[in-house]
């Protein structure tokens, strides 16, 4: 689930990071006012090395020490009407490179979806979101990269880029004149895709069914009294539904595949509407999870099965293992419709097969979490990873059966358990702490929608930079591989992290030394866990495993996470966006944009122009 991992507070995440100490490395606006001062330096070490190449030390110095008391007054003057003629400039080279083709590219990736997209999948809804949102991430990245890694190495080729120096502008007007035009056209086609995007999948999944009057049956009460009628839809896009309604003839297709429907009987004739909450935007209130053992004795956590990674564990069924969350802040406030929502998303381990199909049986019970008073426990089928809903009413029964008040005898000091257990032997529930939450009002779908593309558009401009950045110094090509390494290793910023500093996902020491280390026990067959004889060679060996690692280590503080940039999987899952998520990424993409187009003015100047 994508709620597994936590967002911090906006303001919290840019002071402190959740540490104690706002002068603390964790906070985003220390760490980010080093990233861009280690990209400047960086950029300052690269474009003495190519002058020192070029033109000597004694030259390679002297300019780069103009370089840095001159670039210092041309950052302060920076002029916006300047870099606003030289970003419509991009913007018309664009248009002239067809970028639009883009639109018509995505048109028929559209058109043509429908021939591998069923609809009998049991999550359309989730299907259809995440392969819009994919296809544009995957095509814009695209563009934005051809865009901006071969724009100035075309313009040095032609040597057009003389006709732009010879004016008064500066090298900081040009980066950024470039990186502000191409993202001016990213945006266009982002949002022409993303209109597109939600059309398809609304009409897509858009469809309504008939009512079989063969399955219609009245419902009566021991004194006769009509309390309404069941029955079931027809079997439209491979799915039907169970209908309830009551005697004035008002209900609902209940859920199936992530919908519902209106129904209403006006004389003979059955009216459905289309689909309801076939979009959604839910908003958890997490809880603290802890664990009771098979002996009902308090634990850590569960046990592993041996299928999950280490954030989920198990607890044993028919034993009294229990999974348990503390919520904090329970009010009159929460409840809807006079109950308490809570969703439950249960990972169901299976010791052994039996019948595939079939829930596996457990119970939820809300408990005070001072006197240890428990309501009656409510049985529940579960099966993987679908999402289980309990609305708990304000006035209940406790296990002997006298009535008890919600918010009076279960919320102790605003704070309530929910309690969870697997009633079948020798099958197992799986539990996070973000798997059951208190369900507060939705969000807005659309606007929900809107969030996960300003996520895909942070990555555009991301990618626009660090091409820009790459252009000024290195040829088309060149520049692209650069942006497509920076753009991978971003992918994967928590596993090359794992490798620099030598640790795995969970944080232990991993064995085997560094990448030369490695490549030697590789080869010559030798176990991780037995060390080498000291001897020159193998010296030789670590000391360059050694600078290797410090390198790889100083990289992962400028690289930037792409991979939690990604918010398409809020979306497609039914959570909202939170919004400190959405303002992190777009400070994220603010600093970096900074730092590249620092880091680009400095290349730009060891050229022969944009002196």
């Amino acid at each position: 689930m994508v709620v597994e991992q936590e967002v911090l507070p906006y303001l919290t995440w840019l002071t402190t990071g959740g540490a104690s100490d706002w002068t603390s490395l964790q906070g985003a606006l220390v760490r980010f006012g080093l990233a861009v001062g280690a990209i400047s330096v960086l950029a300052l070490v690269i474009s003495y090395i190519v002058l020192l190449v070029r033109y000597g030390p004694l030259k390679a110095g002297d300019i780069t020490y103009r370089t840095v008391v001159g670039g210092i007054g041309e950052l302060m003057r920076l002029s916006p009407r300047r870099i606003y003629a030289l970003a419509r400039l991009a913007v018309k080279e664009s248009l002239r490179r067809r970028v639009l083709i883009t639109l018509l590219i995505f048109a028929l990736i559209l058109v043509f979806a429908s021939w591998f997209l069923k609809s009998n999948n049991p999550q359309p809804a989730r299907l259809y979101l995440s392969f819009v949102l994919t296809s544009t991430t995957y095509l814009i990245l695209l563009v934005s990269l051809l865009l901006s890694a071969f724009s100035l190495p075309g313009d040095f080729k032609s040597k057009t880029i003389y006709t732009i120096v010879t004016k008064p502008v500066r090298a900081i007007d040009i980066v950024l004149g470039r990186i502000l035009g191409f993202t001016a056209i990213g945006t266009l086609l982002l949002a022409i895709m993303g209109l597109a995007s939600y059309w398809f999948v609304i009409g897509s999944l858009s469809h309504t069914h008939q009512i079989d009057e063969a399955t219609v049956e009245k419902i009566a009460g021991p004194d006769g009294k009509s309390l309404g009628q069941t029955a079931r839809t027809s079997n439209d896009l491979y799915h039907s539904h169970s209908v309830e309604v009551n005697p004035d003839g008002v209900g609902f297709a209940l859920e199936d595949r992530g919908h519902e429907h209106e129904v209403t009987r006006d004389g003979d004739q059955w009216v459905v509407s289309g689909p309801k909450n076939l979009l959604r935007a839910r908003v958890p209130q997490l809880g603290k999870i802890r664990f009771l053992d098979r002996n009902g004795q308090p634990a850590d956590r569960g046990i592993s099965v041996g299928a999950e990674w280490g954030y989920r564990s198990f607890i044993e069924g028919g034993t009294l293992a229990t999974a348990i969350w503390t919520f904090d802040g329970i009010n009159e406030s929460l409840l809807r419709d006079d109950a308490l929502p809570i969703e439950l998303t249960v990972r169901v381990y299976r010791s052994y097969k039996g019948d595939i199909n079939a829930p596996i049986q457990g119970t939820i019970q809300l408990v005070n979490p001072k006197t240890e008073l428990k309501s009656n426990p409510i049985y529940f089928g579960a099966k993987d990873v679908k999402i289980d809903s309990f609305n708990f009413p304000r006035t209940l029964n406790d296990v002997a059966g006298n009535e008890i008040d919600l918010l009076k005898d279960l919320v102790a000091d605003g704070r309530i358990e929910v309690r969870v257990q697997c009633i079948d032997r020798a099958q197992y529930y799986g539990f996070a702490q973000a798997d059951a939450y208190i369900r507060l009002p939705d969000g807005v779908p659309w606007w929900n929608f809107a969030k996960a593309y300003v996520s895909i558009w942070v990555q555009m401009v991301l990618v626009i930079a660090v091409g820009v950045t790459a252009s000024t110094l290195l040829s088309g090509p060149v520049a692209m591989m650069f942006t497509v390494s920076f753009l991978l290793l971003g992918l994967f910023r928590d596993f090359f992290a794992g490798v620099a500093f030598g640790v795995n996902a969970e944080g232990d020491k991993v064995y085997g030394g560094g990448p030369v280390e490695s490549l030697v026990r590789l080869v010559t067959q030798k176990n991780v866990m037995t060390p080498f004889d000291d001897s020159p060679a193998v010296r030789i060996m670590q000391g360059i495993d050694s600078v290797a690692e410090g390198a790889m280590q100083a990289l992962t503080y400028v690289l930037p996470d792409f991979s939690r940039f990604s918010r398409e999987n809020y979306v497609a899952d039914g959570f909202q966006i939170p919004t400190s998520a959405t303002l992190q990424d777009l400070t994220t993409c603010a600093a970096y944009v900074v730092g590249l187009a620092i880091a680009g003015y400095f290349f730009l100047r060891t050229r022969e122009v944009a002196k």
